[in-house]
């Protein structure tokens, strides 16, 4: 009987186990890859490449277009911008942070038509938009967190508790945030109460859903961090000892394919995520 219960309960490991495997890398032509974006109407990934300095404003920056298998499409898609990290895709509008503004592209044209500043704004960082349109942009040199509304932006939520506001997720219900130099990832609600949620390592960068209550977290230093609904995480990928980092993610869920920009290594590879 006690053989029996100790096999039941390593299937039941085996069977919870999720893994991450290479899928594809693409050439090193991104000049320092910081986001990916799937735009599933047109197949394509769209990849933020800062190419100078995280924080420089000099002109350098580009959004590349990538192949869903991984061959790079236009390097420099839309040029002429400064530092492009995260970005965010709300009908044929595409937005993209980009130091202290937040950058509109039409993505049927590739044309910058808008750029919106946010005032007091040092270090924007990530962008995710509910489903009303609403386009939610973290600072990280500040914490707080924006709200842009008709392209007019105003300060959504701050906190004590957030040191270094990264990676932000919106759900139904509220948004998931990431905390870049603590790794505390939190839950903020739709009347904005703030929950801790689960910890993965400090560099917390990108959250995707890849399930209930379930999500991948990226860390800068080179880590992909799968979730679960009780805020357990378990290390699915570490490529640090390589330098190889890991930005600004995203997850396909019908390819079950997880893209991860490379950074210094001016490279995306994608994963193929397997739940168990």
């Amino acid at each position: 009987m006690k053989k029996l219960t100790l096999i039941a309960l390593l299937f039941s490991f085996t069977a919870s186990a999720q893994t991450l495997t290479v899928k594809w890398k693409t050439d090193t032509l991104l000049h320092v890859p910081e986001s990916v974006l799937l735009d599933a109407q047109r197949n394509v990934l769209y990849v933020s490449c800062i190419d100078g300095k995280p924080d420089g404003k000099d002109g350098k920056g580009s959004i590349a277009k990538v192949s869903p298998d991984g061959k790079i499409l236009d390097a420099n898609w839309v040029a002429g911008l400064d530092a492009p990290k995260g970005m965010g895709l709300y009908k044929n509008n595409l937005y993209v942070t980009d130091l202290k503004r937040v950058v509109i592209i039409d993505v049927t044209t590739g044309k910058v038509t808008g750029s919106v500043e946010i005032e007091g704004a040092q270090f924007l960082n990530d962008i995710t938009i509910d489903s009303k349109g609403n386009v939610y942009v973290s600072d990280s040199s500040t914490g707080k967190i924006h709200i842009l509304k008709d392209n007019k932006a105003e300060v959504y939520f701050t906190s004590t508790e957030l040191k270094g506001t990264n990676g932000l997720l919106a759900i139904k219900d509220g948004l998931y945030v990431v905390d870049f130099p603590s790794g505390i990832n939190y839950k903020l609600s739709a009347d904005k109460k703030l929950v801790k949620f689960g910890v993965t390592a400090n560099g917390a960068d990108g959250i995707v859903l890849v399930g209930k209550d379930e999500y991948l977290v990226s860390s800068w230093h080179g880590e992909v961090y799968f979730v679960d609904a009780t805020g357990k995480s378990t290390k699915l990928l570490d490529t640090k000892e390589q330098k190889i980092s890991a930005a600004d993610i995203w997850y396909n869920e019908k390819s079950k394919t997880v893209y991860v920009p490379n950074f210094f290594a001016n490279t995306v590879t994608a994963y193929t995520f397997v739940n168990k």
